[in-house]
């Protein structure tokens, strides 16, 4: 009769803790559904209120949600502090790393922008979006030799892609190449025929 006892106790509080996980589950499920809703609405405030009471430092998901939501209420230091933890978090989380580079960027924060496109390469080579802005990026330092590298692996991937094209083109142009400049110029334009920005450095790199 003991062993039956203990036996019933055992089953009543897995059943009990069964249930109770099952109602914490379905109280999360309901929060982001309504987070969700307020977002869509642009109510960040309230959007952020119903996952703040989920909130652990360790959860990956709130973290990466909360950072978002700080981005889009422009509280980009709140946004920043909250992808860096998703990051720390989930290393090898692409997304993360994307999400983080958006308040970075806001707060003009580059080194730091460019260690995570470093990261997200490091992962996935062929990255396309890191690759570019890392090209970009290096583009706006002057750094044009640097930024060649970047966009030709972005054209390479994507030869039909307008934007790689377009500043493979100029990066070239800058770096003195007109012949190579003219060639991606004229692809870009293939792409977007009549672009100011390529009429404009077809005509340099014709001269």
């Amino acid at each position: 009769m003991e062993v039956l006892k203990k036996v019933f106790m055992v089953v009543a509080c897995l059943a009990f803790a069964l249930h109770a996980r099952a109602q914490s589950e379905a109280a999360l499920q309901r929060a982001y559904k309504n987070s969700y809703a307020e977002e869509a609405k642009k109510n960040y405030a309230e959007s952020i209120n119903y996952i703040k009471p989920f909130y652990s430092d360790g959860d990956y998901d709130a973290n990466l949600r909360l950072g978002w939501l700080y981005f889009l209420s422009k509280n980009y230091t709140a946004s920043e502090g909250y992808y860096a933890k998703a990051v720390r978090i989930k290393p090898n989380s692409i997304e993360a790393k994307f999400g983080y580079v958006k308040p970075l960027s806001l707060l003009a924060s580059w080194d730091k922008v460019m260690a995570q496109y470093a990261a997200i390469l490091k992962t996935d080579p062929q990255n396309t979006q890191a690759n570019y802005w890392t090209g970009v990026i290096y583009y706006n330092r002057k750094q044009y030799d640097a930024a060649s590298k970047y966009f030709l692996k972005v054209v390479s991937l994507y030869p039909f892609d307008y934007d790689g094209n377009q500043m493979l083109a100029w990066t070239f142009l800058m770096l003195g190449n007109k012949p190579q400049a003219r060639n991606y110029f004229e692809q870009a334009l293939i792409i977007k025929p009549d672009d100011v920005s390529c009429l404009d450095g077809l005509a340099k790199a014709k001269n």
